[in-house]
């Protein structure tokens, strides 16, 4: 038997007591009379989200649990994403003392869900051009979100190390392996902030895009933003933990995305080979954090579905490195790792 983990008491005991607190709040506050709760979705934090219905209508509410999580972040998201067009969901009343934000609904339908080789073209092409909006926007300086800076990317990386490597497959690195990583890891972190600098939503994937049948897609999971690399979300979405598309057509949807943000001037200087390459080493760099992330959603928050995702996401890395000579070691020993 594992370590206790010092938050399970919370979530065991206190989940109870906050879906009684919801509900109170959603008849007192909001002025619900009647309606119907059930579970809409979870994430990997202490977030809950439940669909409240009543009547013909429906909402979406957030619980996030004070000095487990702060909402904040995500009104400020909310509203600057908003403002610039994109379809979020909207803040119809916000309790940040209890930690509970009532949302617009905008429905059941992810874009995994609905993905098919029928409908990816246009489905894509609305992701890109939502991503697009994003982008291009000149004024985000001035909106206070953090940069995706060199503290936070090498964080992120050694949720692989620690997680996957050391605790899911339970291996003791040398200082050779340690050695391997530091230097893959320095590669990963110049090539990303090299990058021109634009909002990163962090976790622009077919799970946080729901597919609508107006200003399609609709956008969830922003909380995260920060000002970081270009290429990030791009690689979120074309090369997602959670499907895969065949590398020649994601290649040719960067290329194309690429002619954009240069008409734009997003990107003045990096011509389309150096694009790509920004483009792989940053899908490095995510999915070495995310394959940390699912084996800790296994390991401490119990969670171990996520394990069915490593293989695709682990497999991008592998793929992937091998283009790249300074890479090659690590390439060599990701594929020494047991299976």
């Amino acid at each position: 038997m594992g370590p206790v983990d010092p938050d399970m008491p919370f979530m065991m005991i206190h989940m109870d007591e906050r879906l009684a607190l919801l509900k109170h709040w959603l008849k007192n506050a909001v002025g619900l009379t009647a309606f119907n709760i059930s579970p809409a979705s979870t994430d990997a934090s202490f977030r809950r989200y439940f669909r409240v219905s009543f009547g013909e209508e429906s909402r979406i509410v957030m619980d996030a649990p004070p000095g487990k999580e702060n909402c904040q972040p995500y009104i400020a998201v909310a509203r600057a994403f908003s403002s610039i067009g994109l379809n979020v969901p909207s803040i119809f009343k916000a309790d940040l003392d209890q930690g509970f934000l009532l949302l617009s609904d905008l429905g059941q339908h992810s874009y995994l869900d609905v993905l098919d080789e029928a409908n990816v073209e246009q489905l894509y092409s609305d992701a890109l051009d939502a991503l697009f909006m994003l982008q291009s926007y000149r004024n985000f300086q001035r909106d206070c979100f953090p940069p995706y800076d060199r503290t936070l990317l090498m964080n992120e990386m050694e949720l692989f190390r620690e997680w996957y490597l050391r605790r899911q497959l339970g291996l003791i690195l040398s200082p050779d392996h340690n050695k391997v990583l530091d230097e893959a890891y320095e590669i990963l972190i110049a090539s990303a902030l090299e990058q021109p600098n634009v909002w990163v939503h962090r976790d622009y994937h077919s799970r946080n895009l729901m597919f609508v049948e107006k200003n399609n897609p609709g956008i969830l999971d922003f909380q995260d933003a920060v000002i970081g690399p270009v290429t990030y979300d791009l690689v979120s979405l074309l090369r997602d933990c959670y499907i895969k598309w065949p590398y020649e057509r994601v290649l040719a949807w960067v290329d194309e995305y690429y002619m954009r943000l240069r008409k734009c001037k997003v990107i003045d200087t990096a011509d389309s080979s150096l694009f790509r390459r920004w483009f792989d080493l940053m899908g490095i760099q995510r999915h070495l954090k995310a394959t940390g992330i699912f084996a800790r959603l296994n390991i401490r928050d119990g969670k171990p579905g996520y394990l069915n995702d490593i293989p695709r996401t682990l497999g991008y890395v592998i793929d992937i490195s091998v283009h790249y000579p300074e890479l090659a070691r690590l390439n060599n020993m990701l594929g020494e790792l047991p299976k």
